[in-house]
């Protein structure tokens, strides 16, 4: 019963607090700068967990390159699309199709991202009598957002290439499509490894996953082309630089830039154009 009603708490708090925080202002690193730099994450989980793991690895980074920077965490994935198709930020936390997709004027050149390759996986509850994708069909799926790569967009493909008709239902962020499985509001949900290992033991334990996606090359943490190069360049290594301590370790896989190492889009990211992951899409961003 006590572990039950942690899990309620779990379900019934974290839910609300992805609503409403978008945490911004501060100037992380050098507060010397003259100028600030907008670094905007995309929101796989809720803003309070993402400025907290993300403000002290911007800090170090700010220090490092003699930059301050502006943490933002728009409200949802849909609205960090439209922030880039505005060119608002200077730099940004993508997934890895959002670096194939074309922002109009703007440009994001990937940087850096995590060694371990992201994959998608689609959970349901641990009791769930499901042990196939086929018997699903019908069934409501939540994602975090249409475009988000490994958690919506890989997983949809998956399903569609298996013929298994079902209703989306989008939640706005992995923490939403992990509390939704469990209360029952769906019938499964897509998610990606990392997102479901940040989660608490309690609610972890609640959840098995059916199915899981092929690896790919990991969000890259990229900047707007009209960054100038030499601090593009001073950055991606102040990111790598971290990974050399231990302490610097723990912040980097806290923000899932774990094992960072440098990226480019024709190497990492180009091929992921032949996947024709267009159609499932949702261009309301471009």
């Amino acid at each position: 019963m006590k572990s039950k009603n942690k899990v309620f708490k779990i379900l019934t708090g974290l839910i609300v607090c992805a609503e409403a925080i978008s945490a911004h202002g501060a100037c992380l690193g050098d507060k010397a700068a003259t100028k600030s730099l907008k670094v905007y994450i995309v929101p796989q989980l809720t803003a309070t967990q993402i400025y907290t793991r993300w403000s002290p690895v911007l800090e170090r980074v700010g220090k490092e390159t003699k930059q301050c920077f502006e943490l933002i965490v728009p409200t949802t994935i849909p609205q960090f699309e439209m922030d880039l198709l505005e060119g608002k930020p200077d730099f940004a936390y993508m997934n890895p199709y959002h670096a194939t997709m074309k922002w109009r004027k703007n440009q994001y050149i990937p940087l850096v991202a995590s060694s371990n390759p992201i994959f998608g996986i689609l959970v349901i509850p641990k009791d769930s009598k499901f042990n196939n994708l086929k018997e699903l069909s019908g069934g409501r799926i939540a994602f975090p957002a249409p475009n988000a790569f490994a958690a919506s967009l890989l997983i949809r493909a998956t399903l569609a290439k298996d013929g298994v008709p079902f209703e989306p239902v989008y939640v706005k962020t992995h923490s939403n499509v992990y509390r939704s499985v469990i209360r029952g509001d769906v019938v499964a949900g897509g998610g990606i490894q990392s997102t479901l290992i940040a989660e608490p033991d309690e609610l972890k334990a609640e959840l098995r996953t059916l199915v899981e996606t092929k690896r790919y090359t990991s969000h890259p943490f990229s900047a707007n082309a009209r960054v100038p190069e030499q601090l593009r360049k001073n950055v991606q290594n102040a990111f790598l630089a971290m990974d050399q301590t231990s302490e610097g370790s723990e912040l980097l896989k806290g923000a899932q830039l774990a094992k960072p190492m440098a990226v480019s889009y024709k190497i990492n990211y180009q091929p992921l154009e032949a996947l024709h992951l267009d159609k499932f899409v949702v261009k309301s961003a471009e």
